[in-house]
C-alpha cells in the first residue's frame, strides 16, 4: 500500500512568515490604538487593519514651550482603548492616572480622545467585515510567479582623471613622465573595464540560467512546488488560524488540499460604535443568525482564498481539490471527530471564467455553485456533515 505525504502548514492570525533571500523571520501587528498627550504634542498611534503595520502620527501642530511658571508641572501621558472598549489613561511609566489626571485630561484632550475612539471602532467594525472578505484579495491565475534577477553588484570602473601637460612641466622636462603615468593609468583602466565587463557578462548569464531554472523547476518539481505554495500562504495575514496540508499530484498537473476550518465559536467577532457622550465603546458580539452567515461567509472565503493561491503560484497545476473540515461530536460514540463539511473540485479553466477584478461583487457561498461542490445546508443554515471527493 502506497503511503502519500502531505505537508502542512500553519496559518496563525495575524502573523506572517517572511520568506527572502537571507533567511525567514516573522511579522506580526499590533493590537489596538493609543493616543499620547504631552510637551512634544498629541499623537496617535494605531495599528492599520488587515497589513500588521504600526503607525504613529501627530494630532495637531506641536505646542510653544512657555517659559516654566512656579507650581506648574507638565505631564506626559497615553489614552488607549482597551478591550472592553473603555479608554484608560497611563502616565509615562504605564501606571494608571489618578482621577484628578484623568479628568484633566478628558477636559483639554477630549477631542483627541473621541478622535482615538472613532479609529479603534473602524479597526474593530474592520476585522469584523474582513472575516467575510478575505476571499477580496485573492490573486488572478494569472499572476505567476516569476524569479526576479539582481542587478550585478559591482560598479562600473571610472573613467581616470589624467594629468595634464602644463607649462612648468615642459620647464622641468618631466613631460614624459607625466605622459608614461598617464598611459599607465589609461591602460589600467582598459583592463579593469575588460574585467568588469567579463564578469558582468557571466553574472547575467548566470542570472539569465537562474530564471530558466525557476520556470523549468515552477513545471516539473513537485519538490519546489510544496515550497513556493506553503510560501505563498503563509504570506498571508489570516484573519483566524487556520491548518491546511496538501499534496501535488499527477507530475504537478493537481493538487489536493484540506482545509482545518476555524470554529464558529473561533469567530468571537463584535461591532463596534461610538456614543455620542461618554468615553467608552458601544460594543456589541455578533451572534445568532448573523454570526452563523458571518461563519459560513468566511469558512467559504477561506476555501476561496486557497484555491486562488493555488491556481496563481502553480502554473502547472490544472485542477485543485479542496475538502474543509471541523472539528465535531460524534453522536455515536461522544469523541470528537473530524467532520467534513464541504469538497470542491475546480479546474483551471473554469477558474478563469471569475472576474479577478470584481471579486467585491461576488457572493462566495454562491461561487462554489459554480463548481462541482458536496455540501449539504441543514434548515438552520448551518453545514452538515458529507464525504469529501477521494484525493488523487
Amino acid at each position: 500500500m502506497a503511503l502519500r505525504f502531505r505537508r502542512s502548514v500553519k496559518l496563525a492570525p495575524g502573523l506572517r512568515l517572511n520568506f527572502s533571500g537571507s533567511g525567514m523571520s516573522l511579522t506580526a501587528g499590533p493590537r489596538g490604538a493609543s493616543v499620547s498627550f504631552g510637551s512634544r504634542g498629541t499623537f496617535l498611534n494605531s495599528g492599520i487593519p488587515g497589513t500588521g503595520l504600526y503607525s504613529g502620527s501627530r494630532l495637531g501642530a506641536a505646542p510653544s514651550r512657555p517659559a516654566a511658571q512656579p507650581g506648574k508641572v507638565s505631564v506626559s501621558a497615553t489614552a488607549r482603548v482597551e478591550d472592553d472598549g473603555t479608554v484608560s489613561f497611563l502616565d509615562a511609566n504605564g501606571e494608571p492616572l489618578n482621577d484628578y489626571l484623568t479628568n484633566l485630561a478628558k477636559r483639554q484632550q477630549g477631542a483627541k480622545i473621541r478622535e482615538l475612539l472613532e479609529q479603534a471602532s473602524d479597526r474593530i467594525n474592520d476585522e469584523t467585515d474582513g472575516l467575510a472578505r478575505i476571499q477580496c484579495h485573492t490573486p488572478s491565475p494569472s499572476e505567476t510567479p516569476r524569479y526576479s534577477p539582481t542587478d550585478f553588484p559591482e560598479p562600473q570602473p571610472k573613467s581616470p582623471l589624467l594629468k595634464r601637460v602644463g607649462f612648468i612641466a615642459r620647464i622641468f622636462g618631466v613631460r614624459e613622465q607625466i605622459e608614461a603615468e598617464n598611459a599607465e593609468a589609461k591602460r589600467q583602466y582598459e583592463s579593469d573595464l575588460a574585467g568588469w565587463k567579463t564578469a558582468k557578462a557571466v553574472f547575467e548569464a548566470k542570472q539569465l540560467d537562474e530564471t530558466r531554472r525557476f520556470d523549468e523547476r515552477l513545471r516539473t518539481d513537485t519538490d519546489f512546488m510544496h515550497e513556493l505554495f506553503a510560501e505563498s500562504l503563509s504570506s498571508i495575514i489570516w484573519p483566524r488560524e487556520t491548518l491546511v496540508s496538501f499534496q501535488i499530484d499527477n507530475a504537478g498537473r493537481s493538487i489536493s488540499i484540506d482545509v482545518d476550518l476555524p470554529e464558529i465559536e473561533d469567530l468571537q467577532c463584535k461591532t463596534a460604535a461610538v456614543p455620542a457622550r461618554g468615553y467608552k465603546l458601544t460594543l456589541k458580539d455578533v451572534k445568532g443568525k448573523a454570526l452563523d452567515s458571518l461563519y459560513v461567509q468566511h469558512i467559504h472565503g477561506v476555501g476561496f482564498r486557497i484555491v486562488g493561491e493555488a491556481f496563481a503560484s502553480l502554473p502547472s497545476v490544472m485542477d485543485v481539490t479542496l475538502s474543509g473540515f471541523t472539528q465535531r461530536n460524534n453522536l455515536t460514540t461522544g469523541h470528537v471527530v473530524d467532520t467534513y463539511i464541504y469538497s470542491v473540485r475546480i479546474t483551471r479553466s473554469a477558474w478563469t471564467k471569475i472576474n479577478f477584478a470584481n471579486l467585491d461583487a461576488i457572493d462566495v457561498v454562491a461561487a462554489f455553485e459554480r463548481f462541482e461542490v458536496r455540501r449539504k445546508f441543514a434548515k438552520n443554515g448551518s453545514l452538515a456533515a458529507i464525504t469529501p471527493f477521494d484525493t488523487p
